[in-house]
């Protein structure tokens, strides 16, 4: 199935989706890597993030008069923020998370607990994400983080694809594969051992 989700996203619209659909996003998108997470679970959120996509990444962008330009948006490795994923998704309820690499058990249980997925964006892909941000619409502690870590709130039109990894059903792609590969893995073992 492949679906354009607007924000803000509703539970019900996330526990329709399962893993193996492919999605976009319009509306609003945050981002947020591990200094973000930490900074957001320390001192609150700034705006409103329930019902919006997070997407693990730190862009580039250059100051062009009075406001910026976003020339790539590249997927973070996921996994980075694994230790805080959980937290803030029960926390802050943003129903969409966008990365690279896949998390772990503790964010699967959130995703299913709070009603969000987990999507995979291609890595290198971070020109053509850049051309589904339409502009930037906020950026908060932009001094203390830094331009990668800070969080930044792009609007977006399309922006994808995105195939859902992780869904709120507990299923996972990323274990999926993981399990093939180690039966693979032991069928190869046991013909080395006969042989």
């Amino acid at each position: 199935m492949e679906k354009v989700l607007t924000t803000p996203i509703g539970e019900s619209e996330v526990r329709e989706l399962k893993a193996g659909d492919v999605i976009y996003i319009a509306g609003l998108l945050a981002t947020a890597r591990d200094e973000a997470h930490r900074v957001l679970l320390e001192r609150g959120e700034p705006f409103p993030l329930e019902g919006l996509a997070l997407f693990h990444c730190g862009p580039v962008v250059r100051k062009r008069g009075d406001s910026w330009e976003v020339i790539a948006a590249g997927p973070t490795t996921s996994m980075r923020m694994e230790s805080l994923e959980p937290e803030f998704l029960r926390r802050f309820k943003p129903r969409v998370i966008i990365g690279k690499g896949g998390m772990g058990e503790g964010t699967l249980a959130a995703l299913s607990a709070v009603g969000a997925v987990y999507c995979h964006f291609t890595g290198g892909a971070g020109a053509l994400a850049a051309r589904a941000i339409k502009g930037v619409r906020e950026v908060h502690y932009l001094e203390r983080l830094g331009i990668p870590e800070a969080i930044w709130v792009f609007e977006v039109e399309r922006f994808g694809p995105l195939v859902v990894a992780m869904d709120a059903h507990g299923r996972s792609l990323y274990a999926e594969v993981g399990a093939t590969v180690q039966e693979n893995l032991e069928r190869i073992r046991a013909r080395t051992k006969e042989g």
